[in-house]
């Protein structure tokens, strides 16, 4: 990457922080390029030599969060998919360090990210990304368990809310605790129960 194209991009990343940050603090249809750019310190021309409207912007910010998301994981974990349907059960547990750990590290280091991600559901693709990890991992998972699709359903639900509400608790306070305490919090939570499927 030469001097050009690195400015070219951290300007961008700077206009991605500036729309996070505004869009926890409010509604995405009230947010102005003007507010984009003075928090960014950017002119107005430099947004619009980047992105036609703000709805291009949130397009990439979306695709960095994604990229950022799954940078935390190492490489085998993206053929986890391809590899339900022939692991062993004890694998197809996912509340284990191997996966909570890069999961946990990376809400810790984007608190804003996950809060914005959690309150602006629909702008952000979370419904959208959550209906993909339901349909490739989460529900062949529970039939490898012989849970049925509707049963699998409503434990799906009791899972994911709990460790959100952990999560979300966790970020009230700051992260302050360590990964290693709220994965172990997580993990007595949901694994006495996954023991009975």
């Amino acid at each position: 990457m030469n001097k050009s194209e690195s400015k070219y991009y951290n300007t961008a990343l700077l206009m991605n922080q500036a729309l996070i940050e505004l869009l926890n603090k409010k509604d995405y249809e009230y947010i102005k390029v003007k507010e984009i750019c003075e928090r960014a310190g950017v002119n107005r021309s430099t947004f619009y030599l980047h992105y036609d409207t703000i709805d291009d912007l949130l397009q990439e910010c979306i695709e960095n969060i994604n990229k950022k998301f799954i940078s935390y994981f190492n490489n085998e974990s993206k053929d986890f998919v391809e590899k339900i349907k022939i692991c062993s059960r004890e694998e197809l547990i996912l509340i284990t360090p191997k996966y909570l750990t890069p999961y946990l590290s990376y809400i810790k280091e984007n608190k804003i990210i996950h809060q914005v991600a959690v309150k602006h559901t629909n702008i952000m693709n979370s419904i959208e990304n959550f209906n993909k990890l339901n349909e490739f991992i989460f529900k062949p998972i529970f039939l490898r368990f012989g849970v049925n699709e509707k049963t699998a359903h409503y434990m799906i639900a009791y899972y994911l809310n709990g460790v959100t509400a952990i999560i979300n608790e966790w970020i009230k306070n700051g992260c302050k605790d360590d990964v290693e305490y709220i994965e172990k919090i997580i993990i007595d939570c949901v694994l006495p129960q996954s023991k009975n499927l």
